[in-house]
């Protein structure tokens, strides 16, 4: 007489490891680190001013046959430079304004920057980041206080990191990340927070025509001039202003 198993002998289902799970939510953060190193010896020669060079004029006729679709591409490419941290986003910064002029170029550049940033966000966040914030989270030491001042001027940090030019745009949105910061605060403070240097960089590609006619490349420097510099780094005193009066008011409480 065969003997039925019972449900107790029957074999259960494996479930996922806990290193697998692991793993799998560090993944998306590894593939961007590995585009982002690979990109840098493969493509830094092909995103270039020299390139748009040698192209402008078909990208101008494609252009005007097809803006939609030349937009939409132009997007799509442009999330996928800044999400996978690929050379030549200020080539392409630059290009938005040559391709659509002023007031366009700046709106699909800071759409299509804010749309990259919120993918790297969200890959550090599922990985590095969730394990961070929990040990921040747990600690009453100096990681706690570090963790409760980042939330009491938490948009403060945000502004800041967009708004000072020496913070690579990289680490302004892997940093946030990895400290648990809240993500509908990351980013309407990306949208707003890169919208000045958006203008600026439009606005050079906007007569790069005439620096290519001269036999020239865009001066990206212009950023640091006064009239450029000044205007930042006043939003950026002006982000700093709430965190001062924060400090100010805890030393009195004391």
């Amino acid at each position: 007489m065969t003997e039925i198993p019972t449900d107790s002998a029957r074999a259960k289902p494996r479930t996922p490891s806990r290193h697998s799970e692991g793993f799998g939510r560090h993944l998306p953060l590894a593939v961007i680190l590995a585009a982002a190193v690979a990109g840098f010896f493969l493509l830094r020669d092909y995103i270039s001013f020299d390139t748009l060079r040698e192209h402008r004029e078909s990208l101008l006729a494609l252009r005007d046959a097809h803006y939609v679709v030349v937009a939409g591409a132009f997007l799509l490419a442009y999330v996928a430079i800044v999400a996978l941290s690929l050379p030549g986003a200020a080539v392409a910064s630059v290009t938005g304004g040559f391709l659509f002029g002023l007031v366009a170029g700046t709106l699909i550049n800071v759409a299509a920057a804010t749309v990259g940033a919120l993918l790297i966000f969200l890959a550090a966040r599922a990985g590095l980041g969730q394990t961070l914030a929990a040990r921040m989270e747990a600690s009453e030491g100096t990681l706690g206080k570090v963790k409760a001042g980042l939330r009491e001027n938490e948009v403060s940090v945000l502004f800041l990191l967009r708004l000072i030019p020496v913070v690579p745009f990289f680490v302004a949105n892997l940093l946030p990340a990895l400290v648990g910061v809240k993500l509908r605060n990351f980013v309407w403070t990306t949208a707003l927070g890169i919208i000045p240097g958006a203008i600026v960089f439009a606005s050079i590609g906007v007569g790069v025509g005439e620096v290519f006619d001269r036999g020239e490349n865009p001066d990206l420097s212009l950023i640091w001039a006064p009239q450029v510099i000044g205007p930042l780094l006043g939003l950026a005193a002006l982000a700093a202003l709430p965190i001062l009066i924060r400090a100010l008011r805890g030393r009195k409480d004391i």
